[in-house]
């Protein structure tokens, strides 16, 4: 096996400073390939240190990788081990998630915090150490504990194996592009005062574009991301929704991108005008610049789809794209300046009709393995909730409560130790239990009127699974509190969307209509507002998986559980002990 230090950290520092200077993030293939192997050891170090940002003329401490905001990118291909040495030099405790990553029995090194490792505390620090297994495109890494991946995060980069090519052009540049939340005050406080006070958290000032607000917020005409093309060139955009709590429509003004990629799969291409992303979601897109050079410039601009009750941030944040000219007195400062029409905040019809177009490429190079018989089915009512009010305490939820959201009517509560750590020794007693129900209660009225109770249980439990079992889950969004699209995320794992609709799901008319041809791979679904959507997946990797909602304040509410999957009986079925460096509680 090879070994790289390119890129390295110090040169990833040098570049992002360039990049902040220019408003601009491209990833041309000369200058991240490796050389002289297919497989190649990446290094890393990410050190955890305070930095002053400075947004919306607010200057604020803020938690960073390396002194930077976004974080720098992780840069792999397909096959090649990577190695991240994270080191806590503030006084929060942190964990690093590698979101999509399948971490095939490298559980250890996932990092959501209290399920696959204990937080990395001020002066200790934790080597991430994992493969990249069969997953091309683009994913992301952010901090797993708390709000803190509201600046602790950063693209992940995998590009095919050396001598492989994309199932499609190969693109003259490539651009990550990450779409995220601005606070004035600590994010930390924000979440702390809501789960205090059982009411809802207040929002974000701004969305971002590569941490930049753009020029539609105040004081931010500077900070803005500038995308500049060449005419009758292909650019793949690497899209990220980093975003703690909105989903996002995102459209360029007078250009059409054709989808090729989501969540580090591959797609049957299509073309579309405005995307839905929603958080922990990537989307690879092909921007094809028009053929001449435009008298115009454009803006790219993403604003939220929003279907819950609460308050939300209903701004627009935009970045621009302008065309360079082989002229040197050309300028771009005084062209017109084209708009793109996003839809309504709360088109549901727009979010639906873009998604249901997701479709797994289904290639004889790329096969989309889907199960075709199931061992255990479960069904999940997801939604809102509520908690009691503590005595002597006012609470600012629903009729003086708590908020509270759940799984199967369980919100969950986090162990003071971790579940995979106790799940490998056998020292689950105390931990957790493994009575999580595999389908609702209390059946009800899902989508319907709601029920009078809407107090949640509380506990810590656990879906226990037998190695290489074929699962099928139906998450069935609940009315309870209001209906919501729900973001799910599963750890450990890409599972299949099979199906999907409004409503109740009805178990005898809605699986056969199924697709179990070619239905998208992803690690992170949108649970449509009042309906419900059908995943399949082989549990083939051993270990502790979180499965939660990636609305982080759905997260915070209790909108998470685990899956455990047991080892397999061949050795190379087996999770591995734990390495001497992992956190202790």
């Amino acid at each position: 096996m090879g070994e790289s230090h390119l890129p390295s950290p110090v040169s990833f520092a040098a570049f992002f400073l360039f990049f902040m200077s220019m408003a601009l993030w491209f990833l041309p293939e000369s200058a991240i390939a490796a050389k002289n192997a297919d497989i190649m050891k990446r290094h890393y170090k990410f050190d955890i240190i305070l930095q002053n940002v400075t947004r919306l003329c607010h200057t604020k401490s803020i938690l960073t990788v390396n002194g930077q905001f976004p974080g720098p990118p992780i840069v792999a291909r397909d096959g090649d081990r990577v190695v991240v040495k994270v080191v806590n030099h503030v006084q929060n405790n942190v964990t690093v998630h590698w979101h999509g990553v399948r971490q095939l029995k490298s559980g250890w090194s996932d990092g959501p915090a209290y399920i696959t490792q204990c937080p990395i505390q001020q002066g200790q620090s934790y080597v991430y150490n994992f493969t990249i297994t069969g997953q091309i495109g683009t994913l992301f890494w952010h901090a797993h504990i708390s709000w803190l991946r509201a600046t602790l995060y950063g693209p992940i980069i995998i590009l095919p194996k050396r001598n492989a090519s994309y199932p499609f052009p190969k693109p003259y540049k490539e651009v990550p592009i990450i779409f995220g939340e601005w606070w004035n005050v600590d994010q930390e406080a924000v979440i702390n005062q809501a789960l205090q006070t059982g009411g809802g958290p207040n929002v974000s000032d701004a969305y971002t574009i590569n941490g930049l607000p753009g020029p539609l917020y105040n004081c931010s005409a500077k900070d803005t991301f500038k995308l500049k093309v060449k005419p009758g060139k292909t650019y793949l955009l690497r899209l990220i929704n980093a975003a703690l709590n909105d989903e996002l429509f995102f459209s360029i003004a007078n250009h059409t991108v054709t989808v090729v990629g989501a969540d580090a799969n591959y797609l049957k291409p299509f073309d579309a005008d405005t995307l839905l992303i929603a958080p922990g979601q990537t989307t690879d897109v092909l921007l094809r610049t028009k053929p001449y050079l435009p008298n115009a410039t454009f803006f790219m601009a993403a604003r939220p789809y929003f279907t819950g009750l609460g308050t939300f941030d209903n701004s627009t944040t935009v970045g621009i794209l302008g065309y360079e000219s082989p002229s040197p007195i050309f300028s771009i400062k005084n062209l017109p300046l084209f708009k793109p029409t996003l839809p309504n905040l709360t088109d549901t019809s727009s979010a639906t009709n873009f998604t249901k177009r997701f479709r797994s490429l289904a290639s004889t190079q790329f096969p989309a393995k889907v199960p075709q018989k199931v061992d255990k089915s479960f069904f999940f009512t997801i939604g809102m909730g509520t908690s009691p009010c503590p005595q002597n305490q006012t609470c600012q939820g629903p009729n003086g409560a708590k908020f509270a959201s759940s799984v199967n009517n369980i919100s969950f509560v986090f162990p003071t130790v971790g579940i995979l750590q106790a799940h490998f020794f056998g020292q689950s007693k105390g931990v957790y239990t493994t009575d999580f129900p595999t389908k609702t209660l209390v059946p009800f009225n899902y989508t319907g009127t709601p029920p009078n109770n809407t107090v949640v249980s509380n506990g810590t439990k656990a879906v226990v699974v037998a190695f290489n079992t074929s699962v099928e889950v139906v998450l069935q969004d609940t009315s309870i509190l209001g209906a919501e699209n729900h973001p799910l995320h599963l750890h450990g794992f890409d599972f299949f969307v099979v199906g999907q609709g409004f409503g109740n799901h009805d178990p005898i008319k809605d699986p056969p209509k199924y697709n179990l041809v070619d239905p998208v791979q992803r690690n992170t679904v949108g649970v449509p507002v009042g309906g419900w959507v059908a995943i399949r997946f082989f549990a083939d990797n051993p270990g502790a998986w979180f499965m939660h909602c990636h609305f982080d304040v759905h997260t915070s509410w209790g909108l998470r559980m685990v899956w455990i999957v047991l080892d397999g009986e061949l050795p190379s079925q087996k999770l591995p002990p734990p390495p001497p460096d992992l956190p202790k509680c």
